[in-house]
């Protein structure tokens, strides 16, 4: 089986070390070809295109920015993607651009499923991932669930038959990290204007059993540092994230989700767009 590998940004090159780990048939491809070179050292084959790393592909997986992406590389310029073979996109994208895949790949006789995944770089690298599964085709989820089983933990594996389902709630989760992480920062200001050290207020975020004890967690001693160069998960990331949530809702009240927006498009003009989005604390 022979595995065409498209997108090597951060989480791109965390999931494709464990196909090469296991032993797979993998080609990669990306549109920044420098970052692809280091892979041809290692004896994988680096394709000089899209079009060529999917010719005769069994499958397809693509991790790019976000809908943008996966418009120019696969739907626009209707990707040669062989008949029967299963598309995998893992990709976060809004419902819309789901189901226009799921059109565009019943057109070319191509197998989808949506697979986004629950976590960060560190859990990506520990196999330890949340993975969604969503797509009309069982034979075609049972497959994926093989592949991705490679970063998965099993326990936060879900299937949806559609693959909006899955986009949908790849945006609700990410959604907890935003708001999540903008009552971090509120709290930890509350508590600074009150008399309280920063210190002090992360301990008290950080104690059991409180709302924001996860996200302390997970960016307490980014926000404790100031130091945010260690990314996780882009601030521009999250915050293309945030603005799919926007849309989606439809008009709909979401006053926390457009507070962190604006958090996270404030952090993206001074300079932290490729930073961690704990940065929306500075």
């Amino acid at each position: 089986m022979t595995i065409a590998f498209l997108g090597l940004g951060r989480m791109g090159c965390e999931l494709v070390e464990h196909l090469i780990a296991d032993g797979r048939d993998v080609r990669v491809w990306n549109r920044t070809a420098a970052v692809a070179e280091p892979y041809a050292a290692r004896g994988v084959v680096v394709a000089d295109s899209a079009a060529d790393a999917v010719g005769g592909a069994d499958v397809v997986m693509t991790v790019l920015f976000g809908p943008g992406a996966v418009h120019e590389v696969v739907l626009d310029d209707d990707l040669p993607i062989a008949t029967g073979a299963l598309w995998v996109d893992v990709t976060t994208v809004g419902p819309a651009v789901a189901d226009e895949s799921d059109a565009w790949a019943k057109a070319h006789g191509v197998r989808y499923v949506h697979a986004p995944v629950l976590g960060s770089l560190a859990p990506a690298r520990n196999r330890d991932l949340g993975v969604l599964l969503g797509g009309t085709d069982a034979d075609a989820r049972a497959q994926a669930r093989e592949i991705t089983a490679l970063w998965a933990d099993s326990a936060r594996v879900v299937e949806y038959d559609t693959a909006a389902k899955a986009a949908v709630g790849k945006l609700v989760v990410n959604l907890s990290l935003a708001v999540g992480m903008q009552g971090l920062v509120e709290s930890l200001r509350l508590a600074q204007a009150g008399g309280l050290t920063l210190d002090e207020g992360l301990a008290l975020a950080g104690l059991p059993k409180t709302v924001f004890g996860v996200i302390a967690g997970m960016k307490g001693a980014m926000v404790r540092d100031r130091s945010y160069a260690d990314t996780q998960f882009s601030t521009n990331l999250l915050a293309k994230d945030v603005d799919l949530m926007l849309s989606v809702a439809d008009g709909r009240a979401m006053p926390a989700t457009t507070a962190a927006f604006a958090a996270l498009e404030h952090a993206r003009r001074a300079g932290h767009g490729e930073d961690d989005f704990a940065s929306i604390a500075d």
